[in-house]
Parts: structure tokens; C-alpha cells; sequence
């Protein structure tokens, strides 16, 4: 049975590929589920298109990644934090508290996408990479300092 793939499947294809797929698996487990519609012309038609409008929409989503990993390369952050004996911060600046301040500095940025090598306890500047796609991490520096 010939299918179109209406969202990605997991060992199947992407969104807008035409496979073919046992008759019992599309029709009772991706039909149903509408993960899928039966590979008539019309819709193969319409599948393709819809490729192309994905093609288009992740170059230019690219194009921004692009752009903002240029604009981030090299930038510092200034985090203030509270010192105790010995010049060690109570806690530690995790990476939402750098999400947090690249926000009030115009960059909104997934806190999940910031990679801290090693805890940020103390006082001094720190490298930290942040993964905006899978070919381009930034490296943007922290400076803790007492406040």
C-alpha cells in the first residue's frame, strides 16, 4: 500500500514522502492516526508542495541561525552574583541565569541550548557554548563578578 506522510515517522520518512508500507500498517495504525493519507495523485501533488514550502521555510530559518550565531560570536556576559568566604559564589550560575540575562540583552535563546563545561562557582570569566543548530556553537564568555 502507497502512503503519503502527512507528519514524520519514525523508521518511515518525513513529513511529504511517499512510501510504501504493509496494507495492515497503514491502514489500521497510520490512517487512523492520520499520519498518513492513501498516495493518490491529488495528494501527492499537494505532498510535494508541501515539501517545497518546508524546503523554503528551513532556509531562511537557517539564514537566521546564521545570523545570530555571527552576532553572538565572542560576546560577554556580566552576571552578578552574591560571594561568600574565599571568593565562592553561594550556589551556582546555571544556565538560565545566562539565559536570563542574554534575554535583557535582546537575545532569546532556549536555556536547554547553553552548555556549561564545568559549575560556574566562583568569581572570573568562563567560556560557555551555546548550540543554536547542529554545525554552529557560538562560544560567548561570563564574567561573574560580586554584586
Amino acid at each position: 500500500m502507497k502512503v503519503v506522510l502527512l507528519e514524520e515517522v519514525s523508521n518511515l520518512g518525513k513529513t511529504g514522502d511517499t512510501v510504501e508500507v504493509a496494507p495492515g500498517y497503514g491502514r489500521n495504525f497510520l490512517l487512523p492516526r492520520k499520519l498518513a493519507t492513501a498516495a493518490t495523485p491529488s495528494a501527492v501533488k499537494e505532498a510535494e508542495a508541501l515539501k517545497q514550502a518546508e524546503i523554503r521555510r528551513q532556509a531562511r530559518t537557517e539564514a537566521e541561525v546564521v545570523e545570530l550565531a555571527r552576532k553572538l560570536g565572542g560576546i560577554s556576559v556580566k552576571i552578578k552574583a552574591k560571594i561568600g568566604a574565599e571568593g565562592k559564589l553561594y550556589g551556582s550560575i546555571t544556565s538560565s541565569h545566562i539565559a536570563r540575562e542574554l534575554k535583557q540583552q535582546g537575545y532569546d535563546l532556549d536555556k536547554r541550548k547553553i552548555e556549561i563545561s564545568e559549575p560556574i562557582r566562583q568569581v572570573g570569566n568562563f567560556p560557555v557554548t551555546i548550540h543554536l543548530s547542529k554545525d554552529l556553537a557560538p562560544q560567548i564568555t561570563i564574567v561573574v563578578s560580586e554584586g
